[in-house]
């Protein structure tokens, strides 16, 4: 039986090759002679080899593989490839949505890298005109973006549950796990959230929490720490302004 070791590597001699790999092989031998080691690939009696170390088995392989590492894209193996694009709230925006992103159906496609399908309109909100795109999956409204016509984004509000803030918040997480007291860091929703309770992210100005949960007070009052510990987030809202 014959071995064969194709050599990659300039930088390892045959010579080398069998003095580390084959200990029991002479380069001497009549089965193995010095002139015969000057080039790759080379062959080696099995019955020269009396130990052959556990390495030897796979540095021809290894070595068999060196001519494809230049082409090899290292940032394949990052768990972040594995599963695709994931949406991400942080203080600078979404993804890659920001303050600098335009009002613009395609700009606004290719920063969500086409995982939704945008479908956009006007409306009014504190007597100014305002561009609005929301952004849907299976017919669901996951995210609403929204900003000055012709101008920058101004705020998404994510309601898509896959999607969750760079320090872990999701949607579902109760007022409990992250805030002690509502004082000083939340204030009551506006408009059609006006029975929730917008409170600031401990990490970052620009992102927000909306917290809805049963309570019977009235409208525009806060609830009390007690009630507001078991509501939970039912939307991430990221601010291009920073909240106070």
């Amino acid at each position: 039986m014959v071995i064969l070791a194709p050599l990659c590597a300039p930088w390892i001699t045959p010579r080398e090759y069998l003095r580390h790999f084959l200990p029991g092989a002479d380069s001497n031998s009549q089965h193995i002679k010095a002139d015969d080691c000057e080039s790759a690939p080379f062959y080696v009696e099995e019955s020269s080899v009396t130990k052959v170390r556990p390495l030897f088995l796979a540095f021809p392989l290894l070595l068999a593989g060196c001519s494809t590492l230049s082409s090899f894209s290292w940032s394949s193996l990052s768990p972040f490839n594995w599963f695709g694009h994931r949406l991400t709230v942080s203080d600078a925006g979404v993804g890659d949505i920001n303050a600098a992103t335009p009002m613009l159906e395609s700009e606004l496609d290719k920063a969500l890298n086409g995982d939704y399908r945008l479908r956009g309109g006007m409306e009014t909100r504190n007597g100014k005109l305002v561009s609005i795109y929301e952004a849907l999956k299976d017919d669901s409204v996951r995210l609403e973006i929204s900003g000055a016509p012709k101008g920058q984004v101004k705020q998404v509000t994510v309601m898509d549950k896959a999607v969750a803030s760079e320090w872990g918040v999701k949607i579902g997480d109760e007022f409990s796990s992250l805030y002690s007291k509502a004082f000083g860091v939340c204030q009551p929703g506006q408009g059609a959230d006006a029975r929730s309770v917008e409170c600031v992210a401990p990490q970052g100005k620009h992102v927000s929490y909306l917290f809805s949960g049963d309570w019977n007070g009235p409208e525009g009052l806060m609830p009390s720490d007690d009630i507001l510990k078991d509501w939970k987030v039912t939307k991430i809202v990221w601010h291009a302004q920073g909240r106070e």
